[in-house]
């Protein structure tokens, strides 16, 4: 009896162990056992591996797991037939329960889940061994488990099953909660770099009509002093039309050239410019950023369907989509929104939608439009007139201003629970 009760209790020692195990490297930090492992951890690089054959790991932990505890409960109900007869089986199974749920179940994975980053450490070079050991056992489990999911139709794919995706990185920044600014911003940059893919270069442009250009027909005079006037390094040069851009001038070069020729009597500007380079509207973020970074250029032109001059997209503009806004002084003062003391905002037509949700964490769509004029466009199905009012995704959108046909000034009153994410998300009116 004494050597029958030892060992259900070494068994249920192992199965505590197993059922800590599985909890405690299933909750383990990736990237932290990642940067350990970076710095030499050998015992983060076997909890890697781990995660890495996930199949293997569950499969062995589940076979060792299953097979102490149903051993403790097969001696345990032996030992109790002996002395109570039929009737043992009602004990054993009663107490094995309580045993096992208690000590080997809740305890162990209640202490794992709350020490994961340490106790997957601890247990790693345990683990690692008996994966190995077991591991043509649980290769030729995972064969037969993939045999009867094929019969019923099912494709058993271990690497896709726990395969990572970004929306899971997404939930892990939306988890990071903080209420202090910084971390506000950090969760911000973090969610516009895997944005980076899904935002086109026309979202975030700065348009033709707002682009400074200069004539390349003028004078060599003019057309220096003109950029000395000019804020930007990099200007386009046009002839005939603004749409026939011809080259960019970079005020760099143009001042290397006047140098040279001793003043601009026989200089010829467009020789000094660069090669335009023209990109198509839905190139996305991500890529243009690879290719300013594979052609060493922070400067393009962008271009629809049709081949007509958009506008252009520049290096600072997609880090800015990243970090927000970066000026220097010479940038021009960007006085697109203007905060109202009742609480209101005054709010140019041509800012972005992008911008506005990520300075006043609004969720105003921007599959349709680019900026709040487009979106007001948008949804009212019309060119409102001044003085209009409309109410658009949880704000009260009052137009003050329209030029010709582009609405270039507005008044936005957020309404209770404009920021909650449940609200609908169209509900629009007009007067």
């Amino acid at each position: 009896m004494l050597l029958t009760l030892g060992a259900i209790f070494i068994l249920l020692l192992l199965s505590a162990f197993f059922s800590g195990s599985e909890t405690a490297l299933t909750a383990a930090s990736r990237p932290l056992m990642h940067q350990l492992e970076r710095d030499g951890d050998r015992r983060a690089g076997m909890i890697n591996y781990l995660h890495g054959h996930r199949e293997r790991l569950i499969g062995t932990i589940l076979l060792g797991n299953n097979l102490v505890n149903i051993l403790a409960s097969a001696l345990a109900t032996s030992l109790l037939i002996t002395y109570y007869g039929e009737s043992g089986v009602v004990y054993a199974t009663m107490a094995m329960t309580l045993l096992i749920l208690i000590f080997a179940e809740i305890l162990p994975k209640t202490y794992a889940i709350r020490n994961a980053n340490q106790a997957s450490l601890a247990i790693a070079p345990l683990v690692r061994v008996l994966v190995f050991i077991m591991a043509p056992l649980t290769k030729a489990i995972n064969f037969l488990v993939s045999g009867l999911l094929s019969l019923l139709g099912l494709d058993y794919n271990a690497e896709d099953a726990f395969a990572s995706s970004s929306e899971e990185l997404r939930g892990a920044i939306a988890l990071h909660d903080a209420a202090d600014r910084d971390t506000d911003r950090e969760r911000a940059m973090l969610r516009s770099v895997l944005d980076l893919n899904d935002v086109q270069v026309s979202e975030i442009m700065v348009h033709r009509k707002d682009v400074a250009m200069i004539d390349a027909d003028q004078s060599p005079d003019k057309i220096v002093e003109q950029v000395l006037a000019s804020p930007y390094t990099r200007i386009p040069l046009w002839r005939g039309q603004p749409e026939n851009i011809v080259g960019v001038l970079h005020v760099k070069a143009l001042l290397r050239a006047v140098q040279e020729h001793d003043g601009t009597g026989e200089l010829d500007i467009v020789k000094q410019a660069a090669e335009p380079w023209f990109i198509p509207e839905q190139t996305s973020l991500l890529s243009q950023l690879q290719e300013f970074r594979h052609r060493h250029e922070h400067f393009a032109l962008m271009v629809d369907e049709y081949g007509s001059f958009m506008g252009i997209v520049t290096l600072e503009d997609i880090l800015e989509e990243i970090v927000g806004d970066i000026s220097d002084e010479h940038d021009l003062a960007k006085l697109g929104v203007i905060h109202e003391p009742d609480g209101s905002y005054l709010i140019k037509g041509g800012v972005t939608l992008r911008d506005l949700n990520r300075q006043f964490g609004w969720n105003l769509p921007d599959e349709e439009a680019a900026t709040l004029a487009g979106l007001i466009l948008h949804e009212s199905r019309r060119i409102p007139e001044p003085g209009q009012i409309f109410l658009f995704h949880g704000l009260r959108i009052e137009i003050l201003q329209r030029q010709r046909h582009q609405i270039t000034l507005v008044k936005i009153l957020p309404l209770p629970g404009a920021n909650d994410k449940n609200a609908p998300e169209t509900s629009a009116s007009g007067k």
